[in-house]
């Protein structure tokens, strides 16, 4: 399978190439030559038009985003729809890749500001080492040229995270369909009392992850849905519909 688009801009670091393809409506990141990273609509960034990153924003039904705490940034679409749809968040961003940090800002209109603070190590390193307040919401979704990176699933990343959330707050991972069942289920319900997933027609399987459940009813959780689904500028209907309690 191709990449769609026209490539545009091609840099390289220690870890491989950072690709950005243009199809004229859309820009692509890519890390590889198959897969593309992220998506961006050129005349409205502020729409994720990736399907599971629409997804991984279902957790906005549950939590109020103040302050977010992102591990992975890629073109940083989530973010983008963030600082422009809730004037008070506030983002904590931890991406290992400069370069990905600088082509977010010169090829997917990355928002610079306050509101936004970015650093460029590792996702483990800094949930043991940098300290920021604790987050309403952490998204991990962290990917190479080979796919998901396993550390997301590791004991110690997952119980750091479980130790940055306030009371309250929500865990989202962006994992493969192939993590369904087995260790990761085990793994996940350890650390958190409540998980939730939904899959992607892409394949992807969204989790979220919580001390306690949200407390809202189906017909609360349908209203706020279109309420939000307003908001942002896409539907979340569909997210909410495939939304499966496990275990």
């Amino acid at each position: 399978m191709s990449l769609p688009g026209k490539e545009i801009y091609r840099g390289h670091d220690s870890y491989g190439a950072v690709r950005v393809l243009d199809d004229g409506d859309k820009r692509y990141l890519a890390f590889g030559d198959v897969d593309e990273q992220s998506c961006c609509l050129k005349h409205e960034p502020m729409i994720p038009e990736h399907e599971y990153v629409r997804a991984m924003l279902l957790v906005l039904l549950f939590a109020e985003p103040k302050q977010v705490i992102s591990l992975g940034l890629g073109a940083g679409a989530l973010n983008t729809c963030l600082h422009g749809r809730f004037a008070g968040c506030k983002q904590q961003i931890v991406e290992l890749r400069p370069e990905v940090v600088e082509v977010a800002y010169r090829f997917f209109q990355l928002p610079r500001g306050k509101r936004m603070q970015i650093h460029t190590l590792d996702a483990l390193e800094f949930l043991q080492s940098v300290k920021t307040r604790k987050a309403d919401i952490i998204f991990s979704d962290i990917y190479g040229a080979d796919g998901l990176n396993e550390k997301q699933l590791g004991e110690d990343y997952l119980a750091l995270c479980e130790e940055r959330l306030k009371p309250g707050g929500w865990l989202v991972l962006n994992l493969w369909r192939d993590h369904v069942g087995g260790r990761t289920l085990e793994l996940l319900l350890e650390h958190f009392g409540v998980l939730y997933g939904c899959h992607t027609q892409s394949g992807n399987w969204v989790v979220f992850a919580a001390a306690e459940d949200h407390g809202l009813s189906s017909g609360q959780l349908e209203k706020r849905a279109r309420e939000l689904s307003q908001h942002l500028g896409f539907s979340l209907s569909s997210y909410l519909k495939r939304l499966k309690t496990y275990p």
